[in-house]
């Protein structure tokens, strides 16, 4: 960051408490489908082309402005360390210069969250101008108050269930697209959303055999599932029920997935039918981006087996 004794001059800061555990507010941070419900001042939306979220990483974006102009970004992300703080610096529009850096951190106040939102400009006369010209202070509050919107819609029960179906055509044979559901060498390469791995991937294939998976999400936390496989009918169906923990190995997630494959034009027919309920308030979040998390995942595995059908 640019040195210089006059940081305060060339800061804008806005702290604000949230009725909520810091781990959920920093996880409003950590993916797209967070961020694209809270990020910007009111009346702006965004279009996220690329999201990296480790030190050096970039997220590269469009915010929509309410007057119909789109504001190309890329932010930088210089430490992430959780659920304590991230760091990252803006670069100016179409440059290379850096425009700002932003300091964010979450500190735990008896299960409350303290969030500081600190933006140091270049210059004293740079943080000035864009104050005066695109009202910057204002839009670092609406920002942040949105975000206090967001991580608040997630408290209390209500919408905690949903069902969502996908169907997908793979140009594969029905047996391998089965067997990547069985086989947790393949069920590793391609369970989660995009960014997310599975260090552990554990499966034993027969009717009330269990399924033990440990996902690691880009922000560094892990997402412990558990199922039970209820139906197993090579090649054509597979149905199991799973159970998703949060903080505290606390119960946060039970869902009953139902897969089906047909052969269909020299290739596979895959049908998803998903039923899940929340028992945490994050769970809200995760139940609304279930259909792409589901749909990027099934992105992974069509990659894997066009790639194995070779």
């Amino acid at each position: 960051m640019a040195a210089g004794n006059n940081e305060e001059a060339r800061s804008l800061v806005t702290t604000r408490m949230f009725d909520a555990p810091r781990e959920l507010v920093f996880e409003a941070w950590t993916h797209p489908n967070h961020l694209s419900h809270w990020w910007g001042p009111t009346g702006f939306s965004i279009t996220t082309r690329a999201f990296d979220f480790r030190p050096g990483g970039t997220w590269q974006l469009v915010m929509h402005g309410p007057d119909g102009r789109d504001y190309q970004n890329r932010i930088t992300f210089d430490e992430i360390v959780a659920p304590e703080r991230i760091a990252f610096h803006h670069n100016a529009e179409g440059s290379e210069q850096v425009h700002h850096w932003t300091f964010v951190t979450f500190e735990a106040v008896g299960g409350k969250t303290k969030f500081t939102m600190r933006l140091v400009f270049p210059s004293a006369e740079e943080k000035d101008r864009v104050v005066r010209e695109h009202g910057a202070a204002e839009g670092l509050k609406q920002t942040v108050g949105r975000l206090g919107e967001y991580v608040a819609s997630w408290e209390g029960n209500d919408g905690l269930e949903k069902t969502v179906t996908l169907t997908r055509h793979f140009k594969a044979p029905r047996a391998l697209v089965f067997e990547a559901f069985t086989d947790p060498k393949h069920l590793a390469e391609w369970w989660g959303p995009k960014g997310f791995t599975n260090p552990v991937c554990e499966v034993d294939a027969r009717p009330g055999g269990l399924i033990r998976i440990e996902m690691q999400g880009p922000g560094g936390f892990s997402h412990p599932m558990t199922a039970t496989i209820t139906e197993i009918v090579p090649p054509e169906r597979f149905v199991f029920s799973s159970i998703a923990y949060g903080p505290g190995e606390q119960r946060l997630l039970e869902s009953l997935t139902i897969v089906t494959f047909r052969e269909e034009r020299g290739g596979t027919h895959l049908t998803i039918e998903a039923r899940a309920k929340g028992f945490l308030p994050i769970a809200r979040m995760m139940l609304a981006g279930m259909k792409e998390g589901w749909s990027q995942s099934l992105d992974k595995l069509d990659e894997l087996v066009v790639r194995l059908a070779k």
